[in-house]
């Protein structure tokens, strides 16, 4: 047997002080087996038992139906089959660190060769060991390489050498108890808290529908009964269009075409009846700088907001020979085309940047309210044309020819103004809302990760349960335990 090295003071200094029946020892210790997984190329054929690695470890779940299958002889297949109780490690990549317990019955399986298992002695709980995996004493040991561990790898040598704290086998108990339970409390909390941002998603598309239909500013419209009807509005861009180059007329949309009825005064229009330009990026690869005129692709607008903090650059002299209508500026909105398409941003401030050709730019008439036209884009009414539009089978992309096309209702500009109004006040509450939500997540977590703390410091469970569970005839402490496990590896 390889002996291990011991823990030295200075190695634990900085940890917290365990009860006097606890002890810090290294993992090695208290394992009957590290192993590397088997390496064998998966298909979704049942040649074999199931093949898991760390793409099918998701969230702390294991959805075996959607895990691969593998071909192993007999015998090796007895060397790699995980059972209950198996803990597996991520052994590289950006999952470095992160474990999953067996528990219950799984169908048949072997583990990838990304995979490390770790196969505790019976005289410890590996639940217990599992959820210290969970701390932040344990991710501290791995994100700050104090046994050696440094991303983006991690070998059975280092992680056998990981300082974990060992408590008597029935407080172990105890505590994962005692874990569970505030757990299972918690969780049930998060999961009200994203089932209430769900609801909000829902609620955010019925406000944009019923903006669009004309049923938040139906009061509005009866207060407002000699407002002018937007038809003149539409020719009035036509004609200043027309001036300018040649237009095609704004089509009226025919019967057979109408989306649904409008209110009285609204029209249909194509989305480029109401633009004075819709394009996109340059086709073109640009020319990298170090330093210059940020360059935006589709990460920097996937959150719906314009996000500069990290972006490519393009030298100065590239962005002054852009064409105008491909500098964005205040009132222009921005609309992912690619990929992640349907996804428009407002430009509010004047920004010098330029964009990638996976994003349209879309320059409203100043006739036309632009917080009214990037509203409507982002409703599910807009996203359902931009998806019967896109083409494409890998990813999807909205043709420029196909953006234009995309039917918009058009109501009298004052009450373009009013429906941006009702929009943002309803809107403005569900901000509030979700941020409420967000800070719950957080301090969830906060508690998860002071419930864990708590009990490897030996002070989650109080004076009633430590006394029944040191009153028990078979209680002994860590050390005791330790001693006996080490001799019966002796003896091996």
């Amino acid at each position: 047997m390889k002996k291990i090295k011991p823990i030295i003071e200075e190695e634990i200094a900085e940890y917290p002080n365990l009860p006097n029946d606890w002890q810090w020892t290294r993992l090695g210790e208290i394992a009957d087996n590290i192993q590397y997984g088997y390496t064998e190329s998966s298909s979704d054929e049942p040649i074999g038992p199931k093949f898991l690695r760390i793409t099918d470890i998701q969230n702390n779940e294991v959805n075996w139906k959607s895990v691969p299958y593998c071909e192993i002889d007999n015998t090796k297949k007895q060397n790699y089959l995980l059972k209950d109780g198996d803990l597996v490690f991520a052994r590289t990549g950006a999952t470095v660190g992160k474990s999953y317990l067996l528990k219950g019955d799984f169908p048949e399986s072997v583990f990838a060769s990304y995979l490390i298992r770790v196969r505790l002695l019976e005289e410890i709980s590996e639940s217990f060991v599992y959820n210290f995996f969970q701390s932040l004493t344990y991710w501290k040991q791995i994100t700050e390489g104090q046994v050696g561990i440094g991303q983006p790898n991690v070998n059975g040598t280092k992680l056998s050498l990981l300082i974990v704290p060992v408590a008597p086998l029935l407080e172990q108990r105890a505590i994962v108890s005692k874990i569970e339970q505030l757990f299972s409390e918690l969780d049930n909390g998060i999961s009200n808290l994203k089932l209430a941002q769900e609801q909000l998603k829902v609620y955010r598309q019925a406000v944009l529908k019923k903006a669009f239909e004309g049923k938040l500013t139906k009061k509005w419209r009866e207060e407002n009964p000699d407002v002018e009807d937007s038809k003149y509005v539409l020719n009035k861009i036509k004609n200043q269009i027309s001036t300018q180059k040649k237009t095609k007329e704004i089509q009226d949309i025919q019967y057979g075409e109408v989306p649904y009825e409008l209110p009285f005064k609204w029209n249909w229009v194509s989305l480029s009846d109401v633009s004075i330009s819709i394009t996109d990026g340059d086709h073109q690869a640009p020319p990298k700088a170090d330093s210059g005129v940020p360059f935006i692709v589709i990460s920097n607008i996937s959150s719906g907001k314009l996000d500069m903090s990290e972006t490519m650059y393009v030298p100065e002299k590239y962005y002054e020979n852009l064409a105008a209508k491909r500098k964005p500026q205040p009132r222009d909105i921005l609309y992912s085309v690619t990929g992640s398409y349907g996804i428009p941003i407002l430009i509010s401030e004047n920004y010098r940047f330029c964009f990638q050709r996976h994003i349209a730019l879309i320059r409203p008439h100043m006739e036309i309210s632009s917080k009214y036209l990037y509203y409507i884009l982002k409703s599910p009414f807009v996203y359902k044309q931009a998806t019967k539009v896109a083409t494409g089978t890998a990813q999807l992309t909205v043709p420029l020819s196909g953006l234009r096309t995309i039917k918009v209702p058009i109501p009298p500009i004052a009450e373009q103004q009013a429906i941006v109004q009702e929009i943002e006040t309803r809107l403005s509450v569900c901000e509030k809302i979700e941020q409420d939500i967000k800070d719950n997540l957080e301090r969830a977590e906060a508690l998860r990760q002071s419930i864990l703390k708590k009990a490897f410091e030996g002070k989650l469970l109080n004076e009633k349960e430590l006394a029944e569970v040191r009153g028990a005839e078979d209680w002994e402490p860590a050390e005791v335990l330790l001693e006996r496990i080490k001799a019966e590896k002796a003896r091996k």
